[in-house]
């Protein structure tokens, strides 16, 4: 079986084309093919099928072996695979995923995808959405984290997040980190992003759900920029920079939550053969 490998600031995947589902999906063939020792080395496999309502359609499983709704890094390295190999030949797509159709539109540069910008929707904040177990909107409040009271702000990009802006040493965020994900509070778990304000910046670190602590989030520096907002740490309408280990993502969130978008690069590392046994 061919793949690529694909990285959004060294958010790393494996690239399956699968355009009849066939593709191996199994929990224990996607945690070979991603440990880093033993296997590719990736923080999850992407599928990339197609259907007559889309462009192509996206499926994301974790190195952990379970599903994601939504992968932001993850759906640009897809549309710079459909646009590079001639796939899909066109600037602007919409590719499906478990978390409804994403618009994509790609800056080329020198005949290849370099950039690519993704209309992520609008967030939902009602906890029954994220899912969460609790009412209404969950907006700077605390919950208890293994014994540590975090106050935080949970946002859904398709997937559930849990932002906190409160300050941490590195040994409470290393533990912190897994104890939120697996909160009860979170029926389906939730991925945990430690962000701090530097001026202009946002410097975010996030344990996700499934992969554990990555060079990048794409949902999880989406879902940090509209805790800023709703916190007052940041201005709707204007782009605001992500600054996550691997690099900067740059994230819009338009006026009223209506909607919110997500800049940042792609980059094609090899490709490959699987020899399946």
């Amino acid at each position: 079986m061919r793949f690529w490998k694909y990285h959004g600031l060294g958010n790393d995947f494996v690239l399956v084309e699968d355009p009849y589902g066939r593709a191996n999906k199994e929990p224990e063939f996607v945690k070979d093919i991603c440990d880093r020792h033993l296997g590719v080395g990736a923080d999850g496999i992407l599928y990339v099928g197609g259907d007559k309502e889309n462009d192509a359609t996206m499926r994301i499983i974790n190195s952990d072996g379970s599903e994601a709704e939504m992968c932001g890094n993850g759906i640009r390295c897809v549309a710079k695979h459909l646009y590079d190999f001639n796939l899909v030949r066109k600037k602007k797509m919409t590719i499906g995923t478990l978390a409804g159709p994403k618009r994509v539109e790609c800056s080329i540069k020198k005949g290849q995808v370099e950039q690519v910008t993704v209309d992520m929707g609008a967030p939902s904040l009602e906890c029954g959405s994220i899912p969460m177990r609790c009412k209404g909107r969950f907006v700077s409040k605390d919950i208890d984290a293994d014994g540590t009271m975090v106050r935080g702000t949970a946002v859904s990009m398709g997937n559930p997040h849990f932002v906190t802006f409160s300050r941490f040493t590195e040994e409470e965020v290393g533990r912190l980190g897994p104890a939120i994900e697996r909160s009860s509070l979170f029926p389906k778990g939730t991925n945990v992003e430690f962000a701090q304000i530097r001026g202009k910046k946002v410097r975010v670190k996030v344990f996700e759900r499934g992969a554990g602590w990555t060079m990048a989030c794409g949902t999880g520096a989406c879902a940090t920029a509209v805790a800023a907002v709703l916190n007052g740490l940041a201005q709707e309408g204007e782009d605001i920079e992500v600054v996550l280990p691997g690099g900067s993502l740059w994230i819009n969130v338009s006026a009223g939550l209506s909607a919110v978008t997500m800049r940042g690069p792609v980059v094609r590392v090899f490709r490959g053969q699987l020899e399946e046994s």
